[in-house]
This record gives C-alpha cells, sequence and structure tokens, in this order.
C-alpha cells in the first residue's frame, strides 16, 4: 500500500485522554457521518491510548479492557466499518505506552496479527519508555515489517514526535505517516512551536511518509484532555491553514459531538482540504513576508507549495504580536518581470478573487493572523517584457 494523500480523521486522545470507551468512540464516529465530517474526508477513527487493561492476556495478547470495551475490538470496528468510516488503533514502540498500559516492543508480530483480525486500519504508533540500548529505527522498522505481513493493508502511523532525528531513517520503517513534533496542546504557544519546527524538516516531507505535526485542536476551546488555555477562532484558523499548507495529516481533536457551528465550518473548508490533499503533494518552502529593513522573518512568513494543477498555494502567516502587513514578491515564486505573468488569487476562507499587483502578493493580517490562496497564473497585461 502506498499512501498518495495524507489521512483524515478524528482521534480520541485530545479530548477523552484515559476516559476512552465504547460509547464515546460509537457516538464520535456517528457524529462524524452525521455532521458531514465524514463526507469532507475525516473517515479514520481511532482509539488513541488507555484502551487495554494493565496486562497481557494468558498467551501474551493484548486485551481491550472489559469494563471501558464490553463488545471487544473486532465488534467495534465492525461497526464502525458499517458506517462506512475505517477503525484505527494504538500501540507503543516501548516497555509500555505513555499512559503505562501494554506496549509492542518485542510483540510487533504478534500484535500486528491482533490487530488485523479485528479489522484494524490504522495504527498510531508512539515512543514512550524506549530502553536505551534499543534504537528507534530498529524498533519502528520492526513494526512496519510485521504490518507489511499481517495480511490486511493498515496505515503505519510513526509517532516518535521528531527525536532521535526521526527525519533521517523514518523511512526506511515502511512508515505511510511520521510526527513531527511533540504533542500540540490547545494554546497558541504550542501551535506556533509546532510550525516553527517544520522550517528546519521542509526536505523530509513526501509522498507516502507524510510529516505529521499532530492532531488538530481546532474547536476545543480550552477543554478536554489538552484543552490548555484554548485558542480564539483566528488562532484555530492559522492552525488548520498551516496544516493544510504543509500537507500534514488532518486529525480532529475536539468532542465531534459537540462541535461548534464555527469550527464546523473551517473543518470542511473545501479549499483548504485540497490544499492538504494535493495529488503533487510537492515540497513546500517558505519565504520571510516582511520588508526588507525588518527582522521577522521567521515570525512573518510566507508558505508556498505547487499545486498538480500548475498553480500554487500561497500561505501568509503573521506570528507576531501586532497587525502586520505580510508581502510576498512573484519574483520568489518563479516569477520575474519577464515573465509577464501575475497570478489570480482566491482567498481559501471567503472565496473572494483578487490579483497580485506590482509582482507582490500581500495582505494585512491580526496578531497570529493568516490568509491562504489558490494562486492561478495568468498573463500579466500591461507588464513589459
Amino acid at each position: 500500500m502506498v499512501l498518495n494523500r495524507p489521512p483524515m480523521g478524528w482521534n480520541s486522545w485530545n479530548t477523552f485522554g484515559k476516559d476512552v470507551n465504547e460509547k464515546v468512540i460509537l457516538e464520535s464516529a456517528e457524529a462524524l457521518v452525521s455532521s458531514g465530517l465524514a463526507d469532507a474526508g475525516y473517515r479514520y477513527v481511532v482509539i488513541d491510548d488507555c484502551w487495554a487493561l494493565r496486562e497481557r492476556g494468558p498467551h501474551g495478547e493484548l486485551v481491550p479492557d472489559p469494563k471501558k470495551f464490553p463488545h471487544g475490538m473486532k465488534p467495534l470496528g465492525e461497526r464502525i466499518h458499517a458506517m462506512g468510516l475505517k477503525f484505527g488503533m494504538y500501540s507503543c514502540c516501548g516497555l509500555m505506552t505513555c499512559a503505562g498500559y501494554p506496549s509492542s516492543l518485542d510483540r510487533e508480530w504478534q500484535d500486528a496479527q491482533t490487530f488485523a483480525e479485528w479489522g484494524v486500519d490504522y495504527l498510531k504508533y508512539d515512543y514512550c519508555f524506549r530502553p536505551q540500548n534499543r534504537k528507534g529505527e530498529e524498533l519502528y522498522r520492526a513494526m512496519g515489517l510485521a504490518l507489511a505481513n499481517c495480511g490486511r493493508e493498515i496505515v503505519f502511523a510513526a509517532c516518535s514526535w521528531g527525536a532521535d532525528e526521526t527525519e533521517k531513517w523514518i523511512g526506511t520503517s515502511g512508515a505511510d505517516t511520521w510526527r513531527s513534533t511533540a504533542d500540540v496542546f490547545d494554546n497558541w504557544r504550542s501551535i506556533e512551536r509546532a510550525v516553527v519546527k517544520q522550517f528546519s524538516l521542509l526536505p523530509y516531507r513526501k509522498k507516502g511518509c507524510f510529516n505529521d505535526m499532530d492532531m488538530l485542536v481546532v474547536g476545543m476551546n480550552g477543554k478536554g484532555n489538552v484543552g490548555l488555555g484554548g485558542c480564539t477562532f483566528t488562532e484555530y484558523t492559522t492552525h488548520f491553514s498551516a496544516w493544510c499548507l504543509f500537507q500534514s495529516p488532518l486529525f480532529i481533536g475536539c468532542d465531534v459531538r459537540n462541535i461548534s457551528d464555527e469550527a464546523l465550518s473551517l473543518l470542511k473548508n473545501e479549499a483548504l482540504i485540497g490544499i492538504d490533499r494535493d495529488e503533487k503533494c510537492a515540497q513546500v518552502y517558505c519565504l520571510p513576508a516582511c520588508m526588507a529593513w525588518e527582522e521577522d522573518g521567521d515570525r512573518l512568513f510566507a508558505a508556498v507549495r505547487l499545486l498538480a494543477d500548475g498553480g500554487l498555494a500561497v500561505g501568509l502567516f503573521n506570528f507576531t504580536e501586532q497587525e502586520r502587513n505580510a508581502v510576498c514578491l512573484l519574483n520568489d515564486l518563479g516569477l520575474g518581470v519577464r515573465s509577464c505573468k501575475r497570478v489570480q488569487l482566491t482567498d481559501c476562507l471567503t472565496g473572494a478573487v483578487s490579483f497580485s499587483r506590482n509582482g507582490v502578493i500581500e495582505a494585512v493580517l491580526p496578531p497570529h493572523g493568516s490568509a491562504v490562496y489558490r494562486a492561478k497564473i495568468i498573463s500579466g497585461q500591461g507588464i513589459l517584457p
């Protein structure tokens, strides 16, 4: 299996943490369908940590907690599949999971077979409690090989947080996605750190092994397991826009059973999702979006990606604490003056159409704000060769 698009879905951790159970999972799956999020592409329903008993069974097998999951995992997976959705699970490469439950170290083949028998379509594989004498690349290769031979197509989502130079070896493991950041919490500084970290990782993004910037916190509003302060809607919009520009997997973390109309509209935005899932999967590049005499290039920046239709996705981002004018020069996008070209810009949030002027794309952005455009290359009438 080759994953040609970043996967999309919902994960239990951000909102429910250790309080995950069958009822929560089924209600959340139903909400994905009834809200239209499933139709927008969010198909994977992922049970994160804390789903198992603290000890393995008599044959060394993983055992779902019968109080949390009274019908077991296979029937649960069947119910999720019956809704037209995909079923995701969680394990870890260390001695135990991050919350202290049994993990898959040296039991990769047994556990991969178990997940296949349960009908699992996606495995999030964490990095806690790794023995110091075992290399991360060795442990991820072991699970990657086991999954490739389990008899079922299972998306392998490596979650090593970018530790131990993950970007340099994760491609050897067979992983379909890899986490490049520590956990993202529901506050602006956490989002900012995750985005800024991407600047050094741009060469390591590719089709078939997508760079995962962690679950989305859009719509959490300070509630839930990682709801540490919450964000403004402007910040949530910048968060979602950045994840789409950088072509991260999109996994909702809020309580989709009680999602606001505002958050729902953002998460279903067809233009932004279209950029995230563009089939070209070209490498994103970043440019300073400030004037030449300013020194905020790492906090006022443009992210740009070539799209399959020959156009560009252009995002302008203001990570400063003041309203700022962000600028992006067409020359830096490959459109020099002698190209006699300019760009037609379609705002991904409003649908408004505008045009570049004087060889520049620009927008006035509020603090922590952003603007994302689909840019179509057109004839630059009036521009001399």
